[in-house]
């Protein structure tokens, strides 16, 4: 019977099946040619059959009649023993994640082993797991089959430059630059879309890691003045499909515009500029590139200028010069895409800014036309700080205005894109446009720009590492309801209220006793009872006999976290309202800093934190109307969130940070956050905030608390309120207990 023709092996006894298979044995010579072996085993080599054990153990459950990892288990007997142990327990973590890959990786396991030293093993085993999870178990074999590769790259990297270890000093070169603010992100190429800037993960083109340092700011430099001197003010991929070979023509493109890039870099930034002519050392022109050369060097050459010179070389047959190190290449499609996408978005964007200046000045936005509105006009004057040497002044009929530094930035980010303000964008937003109705549906805020994703990773305690940048968070505004909940609530709890506000004002002006003081106004009996005794065994009296008040100073910035998860539905989400509405109650009259954010999600593609009070906004209607509008979303993502409002809470300046998770449940989403795996990645966000200087702390109403928040939250730094009814009564008071 062949193997085709095997019965399955669940018809099969695990002995019967195992016996079967090790029958087959390869070739040592297809042995040795498949796996790199030479024949020779190691000394102290594990036997085969304990290696074939362990393997099948290990992945059994995906074994099949057809499926063996006894050749990987014959050419891993040529190993080392402790080499063979190092992969058999790297095999064993990927497991824990996938039987499927770990199966792939007993097969590559020689080629892994032969291409990596063991000290470089685990940390590439971290990153195929990293692969598994964005691109599954065809992700992970083609990682396995590259391993050569990969090993190539942590050589050059360890002589290299890699992106991540400078990516902070690299963000702060490209703040300072002129213009629009630009983002760093990694890729393939070397490109710009006219927001971002893509970069290589290393750079190892020189030997010196300073000079691979050096090319990165020369790539960004270069990157920057395509937008910066107007590369993309005229459609390029409407402009070489006039071409007859449009790919000739962009190579043109590429090498007249990277002369006239350089030229105003060497009038912009000329200490950077000699660095980056250093490092291109560009051979001397050809007779045919000199005069083109030499026309886009002057000052007032623009991107025109360029495109002429395209058409006069692609005419005479010019050859392309070839792109110097740091010019990477051009992507006009994926440049047209953003740009539109930019284009709409700044176009609202300042007409609405022009209705908030309209409104300031005491502009009639209801009227029904929009004459007055549209008088909007735009000087150029000169001046040396701004971009170009220009800046714009706003004028609204023949009074010169002020506009806010974001609306002047955002003026000059369209300057960049057409060299002027089209008269359109100076035309104010409509009141449809700008003020949104009382009560409308989130999706009416469609129109509104998409917030950006904060990226964040998440802690896998499977592998003792961290998912690298898995989490995908934004901010949104809770969509305000505009009701009476609030005067509700206060008239609910009118008698709780005036013993709040009796305790938090002893609280505001409370004296701390401060005990075995060298002097005070009383003295300590605790400490003269243990003087005294002290005394009468023969020892030295302490002279600290003294107890005295000191007045606390309070200087503490507090932030709640709001579970806003489906499971809070119904009277539950009610009780969190109140709750939230005599917190803010008390601590107005306190006069803490304090802010509340609600959070919910749908997997790690979507956390998202919704936006109650900002520390810096006053309790007022707007957050009146934001609590009355918390709802129940999807799920408890805890550990992304605990992250995101760690950092806000460093923003402010304060001795004692506090982090408050006010919570009904145990950390669940739908992709897996649940069980053991969800509580150790909180727990590793609450271990991080501590080691920032945040000090977490938890309250809770499910009653099976007691099984997991110790382990969370450490032993005091949660409470547990066991009936929910009762949590508009306890949170004022615990709060008043975690600061005092």
């Amino acid at each position: 019977m062949s193997d085709r023709d095997a019965p399955d092996p669940i018809f099969l006894g695990q002995d019967d099946f195992l016996a079967r298979r090790r029958q087959v044995e390869p070739d040592p010579a297809e042995l040795a040619a498949r796996y790199g072996v030479d024949g020779r085993r190691a000394l102290d080599a594990l036997p085969v059959d304990a290696i074939h054990a362990e393997l099948e153990r290990l992945v059994y459950m995906v074994l099949s009649i057809r499926r063996s990892v006894r050749p990987a288990a014959l050419a891993l007997a040529y190993f080392p023993r402790s080499r063979t142990e190092v992969m058999l327990g790297q095999i064993a973590l990927v497991a824990r994640t996938s039987l499927e890959l770990a199966y792939h990786l007993c097969t590559h396991a020689p080629e892994v082993l032969r291409a990596l030293p063991d000290a470089d093993l685990h940390d590439w085993v971290i990153r195929l797991l990293e692969i598994y999870d964005r691109s599954g178990t065809q992700g992970g074999i083609r990682a396995m089959r590259e391993v050569a590769g990969y090993a190539a790259g942590l050589e050059a990297e360890r002589s290299g430059q890699a992106f991540a270890a400078v990516a902070a000093v690299l963000q702060t070169f490209v703040a300072g630059l002129a213009g629009r603010r630009l983002k760093l992100a990694t890729g393939e190429e070397v490109y710009t879309d006219t927001e971002t800037l893509f970069l290589p993960e290393l750079l190892a083109r020189f030997p010196s890691r300073a000079d691979n340092f050096r090319l990165y700011k020369a790539m960004i430099a270069h990157l920057w003045a395509q937008a910066r001197f107007g590369t993309w003010r005229r459609p390029v991929t409407e402009i070489i499909a006039d071409f007859p070979q449009p790919a000739r023509a962009l190579a043109l493109f590429q090498a007249l515009e990277g002369l006239r890039l350089d030229a105003c870099l060497t009038r912009e930034l000329p200490g950077l500029w000699r660095e980056m002519a250093r490092l291109a050392d560009r051979p001397a022109l050809s007779e045919l590139w000199r005069e083109p050369a030499q026309r886009l060097a002057e000052p007032d050459a623009s991107v025109t200028d360029t495109w002429q010179l395209v058409a006069e070389l692609d005419a005479r047959g010019v050859p392309a010069l070839s792109p110097v190190c740091y010019q990477g290449v051009l992507h006009p499609r994926r440049v047209a895409d953003v740009m539109a996408a930019r284009i709409a978005r700044e176009r609202d964007a300042l007409r609405k800014a022009l209705v908030v200046i309209a409104d300031e000045l005491g502009g009639n936005l209801a009227a029904p036309t929009t004459d007055e509105l549209t008088a909007f006009e735009v000087r150029a004057e000169p001046n040396a700080d701004w971009p170009e040497g220009i800046a714009y002044q706003l004028v609204l009929g023949d009074q010169p205005i002020q506009p806010g530094i974001e609306t002047v930035q955002l003026m000059h980010s369209i300057v960049q894109d057409f060299g002027h303000i089209p008269s359109e964008y100076l035309e104010a937003a409509g009141q449809g446009l700008y003020h949104r109705k009382p009560g409308a549906a989130r999706e009416d805020s469609a129109a509104a720009a998409e917030p950006s994703a904060f990226v964040y990773d998440e802690w896998d305690h499977t592998r003792q590492g961290y998912r690298k940048g898995w989490c995908q968070l934004r901010e949104r505004d809770v969509h305000p309801k505009p009701d009476d909940f609030v005067a509700v609530t206060r008239e609910k709890y009118r008698g709780l209220l005036k013993h709040l506000y009796r305790t938090f004002e002893a609280l505001r002006g409370e004296d701390k006793l401060l005990k075995r003081e060298p002097q005070g106004e009383e003295p300590d009996i605790d400490a003269i009872v243990d003087a005294w005794a002290d005394h009468a065994k023969g020892l030295e009296m302490s002279e600290r006999l003294f107890q005295r008040r000191k007045r606390l100073e309070r200087n503490i910035a507090v932030l709640f976290m709001v579970d806003m998860s489906g499971s809070t539905k119904g009277w539950i989400n009610e009780v969190e309202r109140e709750s939230l509405v005599l917190l803010c109650e008390s601590l107005e009259l306190l006069g803490d800093r304090y802010a509340i954010y609600g959070f919910s999600g749908f997997t790690h593609m979507r956390c998202e934190l919704f936006r109650v009070k900002g520390f810096d906004e006053p309790y007022g209607p707007q957050v009146h109307a934001r609590i009355s509008g918390i709802r129940p979303q999807d799920y408890t993502r805890m550990g992304v969130m605990i992250r995101h409002l760690t950092g806000k809470l460093l923003e402010v300046e304060a001795r004692t940070r506090v982090l408050i998770t006010l919570s009904d449940g145990r950390p669940d989403d739908e992709d897996g956050y649940r069980g053991d795996y969800g509580i150790e990645d909180t727990r590793q966000a609450v271990l991080e905030a501590r080691a920032r200087g945040v000090h977490p702390f938890c309250i809770t109403i499910d009653d099976q608390a007691q099984d997991y928040l110790p382990h969370m939250f450490g032993a005091a730094s949660y409470t547990v309120v066991e009936n929910v009814a009762q949590l508009p009564y306890r949170v004022s008071d615990i709060y008043r207990r975690i600061t005092a």
